[in-house]
């Protein structure tokens, strides 16, 4: 029988991608203003701190803005099925903007830290660039293995920790928190990251949670090498190949 799923499930995970994608762009409208808005005023307060060590800010910004912006593209079947090199390509620059703006945003963290910042903030900033990636890591390792559906798993988790940027200024800002001093934002930080992963491998599971009991028996009897690189009208054959190979 078929292990491919049925147009209702299809339907369920474009709604919940796209929501997710919905949620990333209200991030987005709410931090640009709320906390980058310094960018387009040269006299704002804020850059008399920031001067110190800018040349290092901007490329960490740049590269991070980039993973930010372009990592939502990598989870379009379409755009990855039919512009498959474009899809190489930004995922390339999505590697790269990971590998250069997270050991820079520990740097500049460890910069402030000279200037009389927390160490905590430093320690912080350190454990984010070696999980973002860590993740992003293994996803390039899995990929240039020709392993597509590991790949994608753990790109979904590196993006789950590039969102940390992301989820620490919305709720810091929203709830008011922010203005409580270090500790407060540092507990925001760190919450962030501490479920990041955990609400990546949620967003993996979801497909799989609104599945019946008799589809999932189905992808686990199949063998996942074959299921893999399969073409779709072969997933019949490649579970019946399974079976009988069993049967001996």
């Amino acid at each position: 029988m078929s292990t491919m799923p049925t147009p209702l499930e299809q339907r369920q995970w474009f709604r919940a991608k796209y929501l997710l994608i919905a949620a990333i762009g209200l991030m987005l409208a709410y931090v640009i203003p709320h906390d980058e808005r310094f960018l387009v005023h040269p006299k704002d307060p804020i850059w008399q701190h920031y001067q110190p060590f800018k040349w290092w800010l901007l490329p960490h910004g740049i590269a991070g803005a980039c993973a930010l912006l372009l990592g939502p593209m990598q989870f379009s079947d379409r755009l990855r099925q039919r512009f498959s090199r474009f899809h190489r390509v930004v995922g390339r620059i999505y590697v790269a903007g990971v590998f250069l703006a997270a050991p820079l945003g520990f740097y500049i963290e460890y910069f402030q830290e000279r200037m009389g910042g927390a160490r905590s903030f430093t320690i912080a900033a350190a454990v984010d660039a070696m999980l973002w990636m860590a993740t992003t890591g293994i996803a390039m390792a899995f990929i240039l293995k020709g392993k597509v559906q590991e790949h994608q798993q753990w790109m979904t988790r590196s993006f789950a920790v590039a969102l940390v940027f992301l989820e620490g200024r919305v709720i810091g800002g929203v709830t008011g928190w922010e203005n409580l001093g270090d500790r407060a934002s540092e507990t925001i930080v760190w919450v962030c990251l501490a479920f990041s992963i955990l609400s990546a491998d949620l967003v993996l599971q979801w497909q799989k949670l609104g599945r019946p009991p008799s589809v999932l028996q189905r992808h686990s009897q199949a063998s996942p090498q074959r299921t893999l690189e399969a073409p779709e009208g072969q997933h019949v054959l490649a579970v019946q190949m399974e079976s009988s190979e069993t049967s001996r």
